[in-house]
Order: C-alpha cells, then structure tokens, then sequence
C-alpha cells in the first residue's frame, strides 16, 4: 500500500510586523497547520503548488524550516506564486527541489509537473514547454497499465471547478489531452491553483482540486491498494488554526480569500476502483 497527505496553495506570506498580533497570528496558524500535516504518516508529503505568497527568500526559508523532519520526504511542486520574486533557478536552489520528475514503483507511476510561469504578475495562468510535455508523454507511456498521478498546480483546461475560467488552468492552447488520452488504465490528476474543492472524472482519468489552506483548513490522504485508489478529506479545527486565519485574511496582499471553498463531500472525498485499470479504454 501507498500513503500520500497533500496540501492544496498554503501562501506562507511575509507581514508587517508594525501591525498589533499578526505576526503571532501567523506563527500559530502555520506552526499548528504544517504541524499536523508533518502529523500524518505517509510516504510522501506532498505541496501542490503556491506553498508560498510571492515566492521570496524570507518565505522560502521560514516555510521549508517549519516543513524539515527528518522521517518525512517532502515535495514541492512549483506554483505561481512560488516564482513571483525570483527565478526558477534561485527557488530550486533554496528549497533543492526537482523542476518536474517521476518515481516509479511497483504500486504506480508518480509524476511532479511544473506548471508555473517565471515572474510573470500579469498571467498567473499555468504553461508547460515542449521539452516537459514531451517527457510527460514519455513517462505516459512508461507507466503501462500502473496507476498513473500526476501532480501540478495549475489544472487541465476545463475539467474541474473554475478550471475553464481565465488564466485558471494550464493554458487552453496545450492540447493536454492528447498525451492524456495514451494512458491505459487509470489515470489521477492532482492540482491546486483554483481554491476550490473539485472532483471530476472524465474518460479513465480522475481530476481532484484542492483549496487553499487559508480558506478551506485541510489536507487529502490519498491510499493506494491493489483494489482501489482512496482519497480522504482531513480537516483541520485547532484552534490556533481556526481563530488566527481572519485575521490573516484581513492583512494578506496577492491572495483573495474565498468562503466558499469547501466543496461538497464529493468533491472531497473519492474512491477510484482499479480491478480493472489494466483493460485498455
């Protein structure tokens, strides 16, 4: 079995530190929050993007000491938000993360896409070269009939919630779909961006949205079996966590809070049957 705890756009932000209790408000909020995640047993902890709010050094590194434990194995797949201040280059050698990758296992193919634009304030829309969709078809192809999860900030165009909106997805014009449609079996697509709980099943691929930390406190466990492919809803209600994000809310620049970001239980919580991943579709 395979054990994953995801965490949809958490905006680790600098503050003003002239503003009476916000800097307390936000190392209890983030303390407690990324305390509970690192709480949870699994394989892999995974962020899915916007693990930051503009992408600085103070960010970076504030937020990464908070993320290191040692019995954890963390990935950070980039967000917009996360190459606001600096390149992608100077970000990857802050966090020592890999631009996109993959793990193979017995269990499933796991792919780590970029999705996110270099310091780009006037498109926060998602984009991926040729050279990367290129090796994504590659890595399509070599997962065979294993589950394929694939995870990335940005959404494919118009599949879930908001996802169809302006800049709210990886770009329309990237036929995604085309690579997509190679996989035999079951495919599961993971990503943040839009802040709101979405899941949508379209041919034999799943698409699961996560909201925002800030708005929607929680993370997705994600079990993985012979039989079936499980994700799970894990709330968060601590208090610190509860009665600090308003006032987060209210002092935060480049993030826009959304009270209606949790979805429905079915756009949370999923069950994927993989009996028969290996029929071709």
């Amino acid at each position: 079995m395979m054990k994953l705890v995801l965490m949809g756009d958490l905006h680790y932000h600098e503050i003003d530190k002239s503003i009476p209790g916000l800097r307390e408000a936000r190392t209890a909020f983030y303390h407690t929050l990324l305390g509970r995640f690192l709480d949870m047993d699994a394989d892999l902890h995974i962020s899915l993007g916007d693990l930051t709010n503009f992408g600085s050094t103070l960010e970076l590194q504030e937020v990464y000491e908070l993320l290191q434990r040692e019995d954890r194995t963390f990935i950070h797949v980039l967000g917009n938000h996360d190459l606001y201040w600096q390149t992608r280059r100077e970000v990857l050698e802050i966090t020592g993360q890999q631009r996109y990758h993959a793990i193979d296992t017995e269990t499933a193919m796991l792919v780590f896409l970029d999705t996110a634009k270099e310091m780009d304030f006037e498109d926060w829309g998602g984009w991926l070269d040729d050279e990367q969709l290129q090796w994504l078809e590659g890595m399509v192809k070599a997962s065979g009939t294993k589950p394929l999860l694939v995870f990335g900030h940005h959404p494919v165009y118009n599949t879930t919630a908001r996802s169809e909106k302006e800049k709210g997805s990886i770009h329309p014009s990237i036929d995604m779909w085309r690579i997509l449609n190679r996989k035999v079996g079951i495919g599961v697509y993971f990503n943040g961006h839009t802040h709101v709980d979405s899941i949508v099943a379209q041919n034999n691929w799943t698409f699961v949205q996560l909201s925002a930390c800030l708005d929607q406190h929680g993370f997705r466990i994600v079990e993985l079996t012979e039989e079936e492919l499980r994700i799970s809803a894990v709330d968060i209600t601590d208090e610190e966590v509860l009665d600090n994000a308003p006032m987060l809310h209210q002092h935060m620049v480049h993030f826009t809070h959304n009270p209606n970001a949790r979805g429905t239980d079915a756009d949370r919580e999923h069950v994927v049957p993989l009996l028969t991943a290996a029929q071709p579709q």
